[in-house]
């Protein structure tokens, strides 16, 4: 063969054994068997390549293959998931079961508190659970709501990790391989994301391990103990129940004839005896939870607005409870604002009634946030002031705009730098609170008319500046200007004021109606006060006080 020329490598496996002559001149440690499945070249895109030049070993699959182990999966099942995402679990007066399906054939598909202390479990037909308890109240899966929450769960996770992929209908993977240094290492990054679940209000099991099918069987059967390592991966899984694997119900009653009934078992069965008498989804199974086979995700692309509704428990007309559900919606947007590395600058909420038009509440920041904590105290500030004409069924968020948010600085004892955004918080809180145009900014106008030269802005508009070459200006002005009495021609306010600097002609406004001809001074009163007046050039020459210097 031209030693030149790469060859394709197309068999189930490679086996390079190094010849006596080519060992002595290389380390003892490469005399050995290098096997490299292609299963794990498919991991990656495009062929699976080996240069054989003459006396070099295939470095490039070995790689491929270090690249692909230290691949680590984080999966998140939900188990209650159809019951937390109704929000009724906690305000339901008599115990609730979540069922799918109608008639004799409906099946539980989770169960509150109440219902599983008196034996209701998931897989229950609904007829049996209802024998157990009596009163039990049932509640129709909602699959679309489930579906919703589940897309707004993955776009909170991409904090975490860029690789996120769905488990419909009540999990998530999770790619932390990448991750693990940014987090500080495995263990900070599992604390991490558990205490965020938990303030979402969901419960959920956690399975690590090096395939994506792997750490989804772990957390579906509880066992959460971490799996790194490929080789400790079919001895952790062995004790995984044949329920879990999720194959045709023909296949896992056959198994279960034969005395199979888990991860283990399967694995103990001849592959030729299986492969005859079972249909392939066991074996394909297997093979992939082991890393034997590729695994691919679909990943969950985020995005580009943030929209999400929570369904409520009942009418609500309570602020509170309005509040908790809130507080979920900006803790995935949190999460979803950080995956982007970005900020909102204004909140839509909508809060659906049934008998009357929805109730839209705009919630505008003076700069870019992601703060859970901040945003959900502005909305309580405007529920406070807010009457609703009817009961909420359910609550709505829309973020439109994402705005790039740069990290906040820190100081040299690693404290955040919080002396410029302080000042911004409480204007924020007392907008919500008073209404929007109850506070207001000021900024100058290009305009001479001093009645003219100032107007109101929103607080977080930068000021105009201000030339070096303009005169000073006091900052208390008369609305509208005081005449002064007159003695002997000077100007009169408790005594006589000696006109110390000036005058200064401001003729401006012929354009608009309320054009002006005044001369301006700057006068001094006996007692040390400065005012600002000025003398009409027209009609009677009248003298009038404008405005008063510090």
């Amino acid at each position: 063969a031209d030693s030149n020329r790469p060859a394709q490598k197309t068999h189930a496996s490679l086996s390079i054994r190094l010849s006596a002559s080519i060992a002595a001149s290389r380390s003892s440690e490469l005399a050995q068997d290098v096997v490299v499945p292609r299963s794990t070249w498919m991991c990656e895109s495009g062929p699976a390549r080996e240069h054989t030049r003459a006396g070099s070993l295939p470095q490039e699959p070995a790689d491929r293959y270090r690249r692909t182990a230290s691949r680590l999966w984080l999966a998140l099942y939900l188990p209650c998931f159809a019951l937390e995402v109704l929000g009724t679990q906690d305000a339901a007066a008599l115990p609730l079961v979540v069922i799918a399906g109608t008639g004799a054939d409906s099946v539980v598909v989770a169960a509150d508190a109440a219902a599983a202390s008196a034996g209701v479990h998931a897989g229950m037909s609904a007829s049996a659970a209802c024998a157990l308890v009596p009163n039990l109240l049932l509640v129709p899966r909602d699959e679309s709501a489930q579906a919703a929450a589940l897309e707004g769960l993955a776009a909170w996770a991409g904090q975490f990790t860029s690789f996120v992929s769905l488990v419909p209908c009540d999990g998530l993977l999770l790619e932390i391989g990448g991750s693990l240094a940014l987090f500080g290492g495995l263990d900070a990054l599992l604390a991490r994301v558990r205490r965020a679940i938990d303030a979402l209000g969901y419960s959920a099991r956690f399975g690590v391990a090096p395939t994506p099918l792997g750490a989804w069987l772990l957390a579906r059967a509880g066992l959460e103990e971490p799996v790194t390592a490929m080789h400790r991966l079919a001895a952790s899984l062995a004790p995984v129940p044949l329920t879990d694997l999720d194959l045709p119900a023909r296949v896992e009653e056959r198994l279960r004839s034969v005395g199979v009934r888990s991860f283990g078992d399967c694995c103990r069965l001849p592959r030729d005896g299986v492969a005859r008498r079972t249909e392939p989804h066991l074996l394909a199974c297997l093979d992939r939870a082991l890393g034997k086979r590729a695994d691919p995700r679909l990943p969950y692309t985020q995005p580009p607005t943030f929209q999400r509704r929570m369904s409520l428990p009942g009418e609500v007309s309570d602020t509170q409870t309005l509040l908790i559900a809130a507080q979920r919606l900006l803790l995935e947007l949190a999460g979803y604002l950080r995956a982007r590395s970005g900020g909102v600058q204004a909140l839509e909420w909508y809060l659906a009634h049934r008998r009357s038009p929805a109730t839209r509440l705009v919630i505008e920041l003076m700069m870019p946030s992601r703060d859970a904590g901040h945003l959900l105290l502005l909305l309580r500030e405007r529920l406070a002031r807010v009457e609703l004409a009817d009961a909420v069924v359910y609550l709505g968020i829309l973020a439109r705009d994402i705005i790039p948010l740069a990290p906040s600085s820190q100081d040299l004892y690693g404290e955040d730098d919080m002396a410029g955004g302080d000042w911004r918080a409480l204007v924020e809180r007392l907008r919500s609170r008073l209404g929007r145009d109850a506070v207001q900014g000021l900024t100058l106008s290009a305009q001479h008319r001093p009645e003219k030269a100032w107007r109101c802005c929103p607080p977080s508009e930068n000021a105009t500046a201000v030339s070096a070459c303009y005169p000073r200006r006091p900052l208390w002005l008369l609305d509208p200007p005081e005449m002064l009495a007159t003695v002997a021609g000077d100007p009169w306010l408790d005594g006589r004021l000696r006109l110390a600097r000036g005058p200064e002609r401001i003729e401006s406004g012929w354009w608009d109606g309320n054009d002006i001809a005044r001369d301006y001074f700057e006068a001094l009163h006996a007692s040390g006060a400065c005012y600002w007046i000025y003398r009409e050039l027209r009609e009677r020459r009248d003298w009038y006080l404008h405005g008063v210097f510090a």
